[in-house]
This record gives structure tokens, sequence and C-alpha cells, in this order.
């Protein structure tokens, strides 16, 4: 009787434990909500303050739908739907992205529903089973043909959306049992739903507080420049523990956390992104009809070049092998002096394009400026293996690491330099100086 009573006393007490673990868990549902609550709403005021033109994008999104599906009222058909649907898949944050979606779908819808038709005409005349036959034929072929073009650089880059929008429209075009007449009927009334549908879409985009895809490469290209300049211009003070070189302490820990280069490393899908999209848009702006936007792509490829030069240069800053105070001493002048002018050119640059003028004479000076402290820099190495330095030669590694790659820094730059002069005189900037457009970094291709 002791040991039954003992189970059922021992049962009791693990319903009673999990009942209150229970209650404990409904009563804290209402403080887990307003948590949930409240963190949810701090990071929408978060995003809302980073990029207020996310706000701004949803408005017009949900005021674009709203106007296309008020043709469903006035207009009951069942074709109305794909013009709500339309800007469900077209409406994109930027305007290239906008029209470049709305021109693929109604260019593709147009192509794919008279092929359609068409296939569906000749199928017909065949009768039979030789109907089902021609009409798989049709559909198997332009269907691999289509599907085999995404593959080409050219027609994924800027064409992906309208081969995949014309694989599906023809497939259900060719295969439908409607008559002629009423495939046409069907089709016409499609093709003008999803044509309203789009230029609702392109029209909101453009007219109501636009963002233009071309601008933001253009700002994105600048603001890398302005990052490398920026790590530079704290580096010298980092490596060599001298504090007034590092003019902006912000700029000093920045680097030490290697957040500046890390970012422009990451971009290249974006300006690619960006750089596709600006080539659908119309004239906006400075940004006038068949803007160099490659030329942008080339200048971002050549600023992640020097990126990951200063990425090697960053881990120099921590490395358990350190140079001997003298050796650092003997090329710290030299190295800081690379460091600073080479911050300075890019750091004019980036104001060169921001501003869209022709690089100052600025440029050359600084450009020459470090030129001069990389021969120094030449000098003083080489004095440095004459010397009788008494120390392990794999002490002098890291030092001498970082003045190579600062040499190859600064031939990075200097092609950054050529690029952005070249963009100046493709896109007409403005001449800041009569002497601008002469700078000797302009590099012509060929």
């Amino acid at each position: 009787m002791d040991i039954e009573s003992g189970i059922i006393r021992s049962r009791s007490e693990s319903a009673a434990g999990f009942f209150k673990c229970g209650w404990s868990w409904v009563k804290s549902l209402p403080g887990k909500f307003k948590n949930n609550v409240v963190e949810f709403t701090n990071k929408v005021k978060e995003l809302g303050k980073d990029d207020p033109r996310k706000i701004i994008h949803s408005i017009k999104f949900g005021l674009t739908l709203s106007l296309v599906s008020l043709l469903h009222y006035f207009k009951p058909r069942d074709s109305s739907i794909w013009a709500v649907l339309t800007v469900v898949v077209v409406f994109e944050f930027s305007v290239g992205a906008t029209l470049g979606k709305g021109l693929n779908r109604i260019m593709a819808t147009f192509l794919a529903g008279a092929l359609g038709v068409g296939a569906h005409h000749l199928a017909t005349l065949v009768g039979g089973k030789g109907q089902l036959i021609l009409l798989q034929l049709f559909v198997f072929l332009l269907a691999a043909a289509s599907s085999f073009s995404r593959f080409l650089p050219g027609i994924k880059a800027r064409y992906d959306y309208g081969v995949l929008t014309f694989i599906l429209t023809f497939s259900l075009v060719s295969v439908s049992g409607f008559r002629a007449d009423e495939m046409l009927e069907l089709a016409h009334h499609r093709l003008l739903a999803i044509i309203i549908g789009s230029l609702s879409c392109v029209i909101i985009s453009i007219f109501v507080f636009p963002v233009w895809a071309g601008q933001e490469l253009h700002k994105l290209i600048a603001l890398n420049i302005e990052k490398l300049a920026d790590f530079l211009q704290g580096f010298g003070g980092e490596y060599f523990g001298n504090e007034e070189e590092g003019e902006n302490d912000d700029l000093v820990s920045r680097a030490n956390k290697s957040l500046l280069y890390k970012s422009v490393l990451n971009s290249k899908t974006t300006e690619e992104s960006l750089a596709n999209f600006a080539r659908w848009e119309p004239p906006h702006g400075r940004f006038k009809f068949r803007h160099p936007w490659k030329q942008y792509l080339k200048i971002g490829t050549l600023t992640r070049q020097c990126a990951y030069e200063i990425e090697a240069l960053s881990s120099c800053i921590n490395s358990e092998i350190q140079a001997p105070l003298e050796f650092k001493k003997m090329i710290k002048d030299a190295c800081i002096g690379m460091s600073m002018e080479s911050s300075k050119v890019l750091q004019e640059l980036s104001s060169s394009m921001k501003t869209m003028t022709h690089p100052a004479d600025a440029v050359v000076e600084h450009m020459t400026n470090s030129k001069t402290a990389s021969d120094n820099l030449k000098t003083v190495m080489k004095r440095a293996s004459m010397l009788e330095i008494k120390t392990n030669i794999l002490e002098m590694i890291p030092a001498a690491t970082v003045a190579s790659l600062l040499v190859e820094i600064l031939a990075r730059i200097e092609k950054i330099a050529g690029s952005v002069n070249e963009l100046a005189s493709l896109a007409n900037f403005k001449a800041a100086h009569p002497a601008a457009t002469s700078s000797p970094y302009v590099q012509r291709e060929t």
C-alpha cells in the first residue's frame, strides 16, 4: 500500500508540475507577444530611417495595384485579372527593373501569342492524330530553343524573364482547345490587359518618387572608391602606431575591423544588376541617352582588384611576426606618404564622380607625390638590403610585404584614375579646370 500511495503521490506531483509549467507558459504569452510586436516595430522604424524609399515603394506598389484592380469592376472579364498579375510580377524597386520587366512581358506575350495561334492553326489543318503530334513537336522545339538561349550571357542578363514568359504563353496558347477566332479574341484581351498593367507600373515608377538604377550605380561606384580612400587614410597610423598620421580615429578603428573594403569586395552582383537595369532607363538628369554604363563596370572591377590588395594589406596589421623597429622606422615615412597620397587620389576621384566633373589637377599632383614616395621607398629598401641588420630575415618579411603591397595598390589606383577620367570624357562631365581633360592618366580602350 505504501508503494502504491507513493506512486500515486508521484504522479499527482508530476501532473501538478506539468499544469504549473503550462499555466506559466500561458501567462507569459502576452508578454512575449508584446516583446515581439515592439521588436518588429523597431525593425520597421530602423528600416524606414535607413532608406525611406522602401516605404515609398510599398505605397507606390499598393497604389498601382489598387488602380489596376478597378478594371475588373468596370469590365469584369477573366483577362482583366492578367493586368493585376502583371503589376504583381512587374513592379520593382527601380525604374530600370520595372521598365525592363514590363517590356519583356509585353514583347514575349505578343510574340508567343502570335506563334501559338499560328502553331495551333497549322496543327488544326493536319487534323486527327497528326494535330497532337505536330503541336507537341512545336512545343518541344521552341521550349528547348528558348531554354537553351537562357544560357547565353546576353540573353540571361537582359531577357531572362521575357524568355520564361514566352515559354509559358506559347505552351498555353498552342495547346488550348479554342477555335481560331476565339483564340484571337482571347489573346487580344489578354495582351491589352498586360500592356495596361505594365504601363501603369512604368508610369507610377517614373513619375512618383522615381528610383533610378543608373543613379544608384553611379553613387555605389563613387562610394566604393571613397571607402578605399578612408581605409588607406587610416592605415599608416594603424600599422606604424603613429596616431598623428591617423587624421580620424573613426577611420583607424574601421580600418582595423576591416569593414571598409569588404563591402567593396561583395559589390559585383549589385553593380552588374544595376548596370543591366540602367540600360533600360530613359534619359534622366545628367544621364543622357546611351550613357556609358559599361564603363562603370570597368571601374568597379578595378576598384575590387584594389580592394583585394587592401585586404592583404589589412592582414599585415595584426601579423604575429613583426618587423624590427629599426627597419620599420626606415620605411615608415615613405609608406605613410604613399598611403596618404593614394588616399587623397581616391578621394578626389570619388568627389569627381559625385559632382560629375572631370578629375581636378589635384589628382595629378597627389599621384605624382605618391610616385615620389614610391621611389623613395624603393631607395630605402635597397639601402636596407645593403645594411648589416642583425635580425632574422623572416622578421622583415611582413614590413617588406606592406611596402610591396602599397606599390601594387598605387598601380591599381593609377588604372582607376585612368578609367574615371575616361568615363568623364565619354559621359561629358563638366570640366573642373581647363587642364583637367588633359590628365596623363587617361587610358583609351583600343
